[in-house]
């Protein structure tokens, strides 16, 4: 086993793009993956087993379906003196529980949330954020950064997925959004292709709100808004009824107006829509009630 040797375990589009990048850059890579057909026209040494795998790898990089499948394929490995690096998707608990694992196993752990598509790893497009063990970080930046841009967020494990589902959860709302835009467009006889550039033009123009919002909701303070929730339930309420009468209706619609409600209802209709915010902890409070 060499000092630089890595292992890649899955060879999903993610993973097969990690070796890739890995060989093509000279390290000695070991992949494994539970059909071995995926490891076809890479150069790399194929493992039968996650075990032997791991054993010929000082970095042990982890691209596979979930964190539940990361934990069935580490599980039984011998993991002492190995740094393991998760690429995994999955949730902030879920990564704090491997991380744990992994230090009951001799390992030392970091957490990669990846901002990329498969074909742009190892260019100036990607970017991994980074969160766990800074020995891991420190020791194996320079073959980390081979695959994008690194950001470390801290020690703790969980960090980086949890930018990663806030991050993700914004991109879904957007996704769903236009979406929900283009089917409101359709009924309408406007063609999505002609509404998206107005769309985003508009969307450019709201940044600036996005981090006004953001400095309210940090700190809590959002009286003198702009955008005040009394004159965004009226919006809302005209938006649902436009909806509902082009046969498109949107339950996401019916969320937001629900959250701005609650703040309206306790005497918050003058403050900025930011507020809406805390309507989530109430939410949660109910569930964890019920």
């Amino acid at each position: 086993m060499t000092s630089e040797a890595i292992t890649v375990l899955g060879l999903g589009n993610l993973g097969r793009a990690l070796a890739e990048t890995f060989l093509r850059h000279g390290h000695s890579t070991t992949v494994w993956n539970r059909s071995a057909a995926k490891a076809s026209g890479l150069a790399a040494t194929v493992a039968a087993t996650p075990a032997e795998a791991v054993a010929d790898g000082d970095l042990v990089v982890v691209a596979v379906l979930d964190n539940q499948v990361a934990q069935q394929v580490l599980r039984g490995v011998d993991m002492r003196g190995r740094a393991l690096v998760n690429l995994t998707s999955g949730t902030p608990d879920e990564a704090r529980e491997l991380a744990r694992w992994a230090e009951d196993n001799g390992a030392k752990y970091l957490h990669g949330a990846v901002y990329a598509v498969p074909q742009t790893i190892g260019t100036a497009e990607s970017s991994i954020n980074y969160s766990g063990s800074p020995a891991v970080h420190e020791r194996w930046q320079k073959q980390l950064a081979l695959l994008g841009k690194v950001t470390f967020l801290g020690e703790d494990a969980g960090r980086a997925s949890g930018y990663d589902v806030a991050i993700l959860s914004g991109m879904y709302g957007l996704i769903g959004g236009f979406l929900h835009a283009a089917a409101l467009a359709r009924a309408g006889g406007i063609k999505a292709a002609e509404l998206t550039p107005m769309m985003l033009s508009w969307l450019t123009d709201m940044h600036p709100a996005l981090v006004t919002f953001a400095e309210e909701i940090d700190n809590g303070n959002y009286a003198g808004g702009e955008s005040s929730l009394a004159m965004n339930q009226s919006g809302l309420a005209m938006l649902i009824r436009a909806a509902e009468t082009q046969g498109v209706p949107f339950a996401a619609l019916d969320e937001l107006k629900a959250l701005v409600d609650r703040q309206v209802a306790d005497g918050h209709g003058e403050e900025s829509l930011a507020r809406a915010v805390e309507s989530f902890r109430g939410v949660a409070s109910q569930r964890l009630a019920g």
